[in-house]
């Protein structure tokens, strides 16, 4: 565009100077034709001058344009070879990403065939053993018949003895060989489905509880506050009792004021009365007056403030555990959990852990892990208000459930999580053994002296109750019973099934959180003196 620029001008140039020229020429013809035409040949000459450096810079222009272009030409391609590599490294990654997934999807669909296969194996071995003790008792029932054959036999040959002394000596010889067989089976049988139950109950607890680590801290109520001086106790009981009184009378404690010193205790069956109580009294200390009027205005202070505390506690319990469809009052119900105790354990942390675990161990299972974790958390619901309705905290936090809209699968877990019904549902026994892990783990809960040594004696008076037993040790916190029995009365048959007995004897007549071990101990000893 530029070239053509100076084309244009240069002509325009000449076109002048012609112009010029003949002007000049019509002028001067009087005799400066001479000197017209030296000035015509100067114009002449410096139009062709003109004309030959606008060609020169035209060149110079097309040059310079041509090595831009050339540079332009050069940086788009070199452009377009960058976005190339960087789409291709793009496509790299996504091809990698691609693959990993695809490996990751492999792995996945092989560990499914695994446990599809083990699955299958573990149903053939069932089917096996099925098949074996059916043939193991048709092999029974023929080696009775052989028995009993044999001894008709013995009772043909021997004519001296009665009809009742012969049905006696028969039925000591079958007793005796449907004991040891009963004992064979049950030994075996045992050994082998409690060795499968327990390598997988122990795979589903254990990836439940590392999934679900909680620190214990023990919790002790709250009874006493701490005063800064004995002579607040006069302030607190007021002229004639007045401020002592009303104070009961609006939060509904006992307020033991006795030699303790720096002490005040608050006495109350209802644990949010004692918490408004305890809160009530630490404001009109830190306040300093103390009459009536003060005591129910702080009084309704600190009853704002727990109702707060509650509702908040129940609205972050359901946002842990991800369930947000609660009726409201049983939000609320289940806030006050925060200040309910059991054996030093909180009740509320104690019920979230309860639904983790449930929840981990339903997937595991490929149950619903949302309905087992809502279960859990509502399965300790009856102990925030057992001491105002009758009944066991599971059967009355199964009734509140009820009313308040929850499933039948739900509430039947909250009701036999404690053994009062019959668990009938994997729910169920699911909630069951989520609450033991959760009670039995060590630092959980805390026992009163007198309870644990009643426990301890409760179960060797139990196992002292069978003949042949000689001794009972209850070991590891009541977590073990070893029975001593005399080897000439107990056979190895019978201390087998001794040990069920006992075990059943346990289960029906005492509680106590997780599982307490058996253990018959049969001893022979020969002894002879060398002289």
């Amino acid at each position: 565009m530029q070239i053509v620029i100076y084309i244009i001008i240069a002509v325009v140039c000449l076109a002048i100077g012609f112009i010029v020229s003949k002007f000049v020429f019509d002028h001067s013809a009087n005799g400066a034709r001479a000197k017209q035409e030296h000035a015509a040949q100067d114009l002449r000459k410096s139009a062709e001058q003109t004309v030959e450096d606008a060609k020169r810079e035209a060149e110079v222009i097309k040059q310079s344009a041509e090595v831009e272009a050339k540079e332009s030409a050069l940086q788009i391609k070199q452009d377009a070879e960058d976005e190339a590599k960087e789409q291709s490294k793009e496509m790299k990654e996504r091809e990698n990403r691609i693959r990993q997934r695809e490996e990751k999807c492999d792995e996945r669909v092989d560990s499914l065939d695994k446990r599809e296969h083990q699955l299958s194996s573990a149903q053939g071995e069932v089917n096996a053993r099925e098949k074996r003790l059916e043939e193991s008792e048709a092999q029974f029932k023929e080696e009775v018949e052989t028995k009993e054959a044999e001894i008709q036999q013995t009772l043909s040959k021997i004519s001296k003895m009665d009809e009742e002394q012969a049905r006696e000596m028969l039925l000591d010889r079958v007793r005796e060989s449907c004991t040891q067989e009963e004992a064979t089976i049950l030994r075996d049988s045992e050994a082998k489905i409690k060795s499968e139950s327990d390598r997988r109950a122990r795979g589903i607890l254990s990836v439940a509880i590392q999934r679900m680590a909680g620190d214990y801290t023990v919790e002790r109520t709250v009874n006493s506050v701490p005063i800064p001086s004995d002579d607040i106790k006069g302030r607190i009981i007021g002229r004639e009792g007045r401020n002592i009184r009303s104070f009961e009378q609006y939060t509904g404690v006992n307020l033991i004021i006795d030699d303790t010193p720096d002490s005040v205790t608050i006495s109350c069956f209802d644990p949010v009365r004692r918490e408004i109580a305890r809160i009530t009294l630490e404001n009109l200390i830190a306040d300093g007056r103390i009459h009536p009027s003060r005591i129910e205005e702080m009084y309704k202070k600190a009853t704002e403030y727990v109702d707060q505390q509650i509702q908040e506690a129940g609205e972050q319990a359901t946002l842990d555990t991800g369930i947000h469809n609660l009726h409201p009052e049983l939000v609320k119900t289940l806030g006050r959990l925060k200040y309910r105790t059991s054996y030093g354990q909180n009740v509320l942390q104690h019920s979230l852990e309860v639904a983790y675990l449930a929840g981990s161990m339903a997937s595991e299972l490929g149950l619903d892990p949302v309905t087992a974790t809502r279960a859990g958390l509502l399965h300790d619901i009856g102990k925030a208000i057992d001491h105002e309705v009758e009944g066991s905290h599971a059967v009355i936090g199964a009734d509140l459930a009820r009313r308040f809209g929850e499933s039948p699968d739900i509430v039947h877990a909250i009701e036999a999580h404690h053994a009062d019904v019959e668990p009938s549902t994997v729910l169920a026994v699911l909630v069951q053994a989520a609450d033991a892990v959760s009670a039995a783990r060590p630092g959980a809960r805390r026992e009163s002296f007198e309870n644990y040594i009643k426990r301890l004696e409760n179960l060797e008076e139990i196992a002292n109750s069978y003949d042949g037993v000689t001794r009972t040790y209850a070991m590891q916190a009541g977590r073990e019973v070893r029975v001593m029995v005399e080897p000439s009365e107990v056979d190895d048959d019978t201390a087998t099934i001794l040990s069920h007995k006992i075990a059943e004897q346990i289960e029906e007549e005492m509680e106590y959180p997780g599982e307490i071990h058996v253990i018959v101990v049969r001893e022979s000893r020969a002894e002879s003196v060398a002289k």
